[in-house]
C-alpha cells in the first residue's frame, strides 16, 4: 500500500538503489526496525564486561537495538556499504612481516570515513526528499549507538562473520557501513544465509585471542580496541602480541577466504596519505604533536591524539628487531612529559636491551 509516497514503495526503492550507486555506494539494502534477538546478545555482552572502556555502549544500552527509540518515528533503515581498500597501498601482509614498519589498519590510511560516508548519505537523503517531500531521517556511520552490522545483515548486505564483521559473498568484508534511519515505509530485503561454514581462520589468526568463540569478540583483548579506544596503559601481557600494529588490526580479514573478492576503493578520499602504508617506526615516532595534528588533519587517526600515538609506536618499537635506530628513537622519548608515554618507552627499551643481550 502506498502510504504518503509519490510512487509505489518498490519504485522508490529502485530509485534509491540507483542514486546510491551514483553516490559511490557499492550496494544498498532496506531493513525494518525490529532487531529481535540482537538486543539480547548485546545486553549479555555488556553484562560480561566485554565492551571494556567503551562506556557509551553501556550508557545507551538497549537503545542501540531499537532504531525507533533512537530516532523516534523510524519505520525503515536504508543501509549502504562503501569499499575502502586503497588500490596503491603496500601489501598488508608484507608490512606486518616487516617489524621495523608501522602497520596501520587499511581503513585509516586515507580520509576519515565518518565524514565521507555521512556526507554521501546526506546527499542520498536530499535526493529522496526532492521526490517524496520532507520526511524524517538521520544518517549514521559508526558514529552513534547503532547496531550497524545487524542492520546491514537484515538489509541483505551480507552475513555476520565469525569475527563479528559483515561479509558479502561478492565483496568480502573490506568496506564501511552507513545507515539512513527514515520515516518512510519501505519494503525490507530478505537477509542472506551464513556462508562461513567450518572455517575458523579468523579465530585462529587473531594475535591476542580476542575472538573468544565464533561470532563472539572480547573488545578488551582486541588490538583495534587496545590501540584506538583504550585511553590508558596497554596491558603488558598483551604488548608482545601486538607486534608492529600501531593503529588497528586487519589480521582476521586478511585471512578470510571471502576477501579474495574484496573490491578496491573507488572514492579518492581513501587513497594513502603521508606514506602511512609503509612508514618506519622511528620516522613516525619522531613526529611532534604539531606535526601529528597537521599531517593527520581529516584522518580518523587524529582522534586518538599524539599521546596514544606515541604509546602505540613505543610498544611496536619494543617488539621490533634490535637496532641502533630503534634504540635511539626510544631514548629520544625517554623523558617525555606524558607518564603514559614514558612507561611504554621504558618497557620497550627494556625489551630492546634484553634481546640485545640474548643476541650477543
Amino acid at each position: 500500500m502506498n502510504i504518503g509516497l509519490p510512487c509505489a514503495p518498490d519504485e522508490l526503492v529502485r530509485r534509491i538503489r540507483d542514486w546510491s550507486r551514483e553516490l559511490g555506494f557499492a550496494s544498498v539494502g532496506i531493513s525494518g526496525v525490529d532487531l529481535g534477538e540482537a538486543e539480547t546478545r548485546l545486553l549479555q555482552w555488556l553484562a560480561e564486561g566485554r565492551h571494556g572502556e567503551l562506556d557509551y555502549m553501556a550508557r545507551h544500552g538497549a537503545t542501540r537495538a531499537r532504531p525507533a527509540e533512537l530516532v523516534p518515528g523510524t519505520l525503515s533503515v536504508i543501509s549502504v556499504r562503501m569499499p575502502y581498500w586503497p588500490e596503491a597501498a603496500a601489501d598488508a601482509q608484507k608490512v606486518l612481516d616487516a617489524p621495523g614498519l608501522g602497520y596501520v589498519s587499511r581503513y585509516a590510511l586515507g580520509r576519515d570515513y565518518h565524514k565521507v560516508v555521512r556526507n554521501r548519505l546526506q546527499k542520498l537523503a536530499e535526493r529522496i526528499e526532492a521526490l517524496t517531500g520532507p520526511f524524517g531521517y538521520r544518517a549514521f556511520t559508526d558514529s552513534a549507538p547503532v547496531l550497524e552490522v545487524e542492520i546491514a545483515r537484515r538489509a541483505a548486505l551480507g552475513w555476520r562473520g565469525k569475527h563479528t564483521l559483515l561479509i558479502h559473498r561478492d565483496a568480502g568484508s573490506l568496506f564501511f557501513l552507513g545507515e539512513l534511519f527514515t520515516t518512510l515505509p519501505l519494503p525490507p530485503d530478505t537477509p542472506q544465509a551464513d556462508h562461513c561454514g567450518r572455517c575458523t581462520r579468523c579465530i585462529d589468526v587473531c594475535p591476542t585471542g580476542a575472538i573468544v568463540a565464533p561470532y563472539q569478540l572480547d573488545a578488551r583483548l582486541c588490538v583495534s580496541y587496545l590501540t584506538i579506544e583504550l585511553a590508558g596503559a596497554i596491558p603488558e601481557a598483551l604488548r608482545p602480541a601486538i607486534g608492529n600494529r600501531i593503529y588497528g588490526c586487519d589480521d582476521c580479514q586478511l585471512v578470510c577466504p571471502w576477501n579474495r573478492y574484496a573490491q578496491r576503493a573507488v572514492a579518492p578520499d581513501f587513497a594513502v596519505r603521508n606514506g602511512l602504508d609503509r612508514a618506519t617506526l622511528p620516522e613516525l615516532f619522531a613526529w611532534s604533536e604539531d606535526e601529528f595534528n597537521r599531517r593527520l588533519e581529516g584522518s580518523a587517526i587524529r582522534r586518538i591524539g599524539h599521546e596514544r600515538w606515541l604509546r602505540n609506536i613505543a610498544v611496536a618499537l619494543g617488539n621490533a628487531p634490535v637496532s641502533e635506530a630503534h634504540r635511539a628513537a626510544l631514548e629520544a622519548r625517554a623523558d617525555h612529559t606524558s607518564a603514559l608515554v614514558r612507561e611504554h618507552v621504558a618497557w620497550a627499551r627494556s625489551r630492546q636491551t634484553t634481546r640485545q643481550g640474548t643476541e650477543e
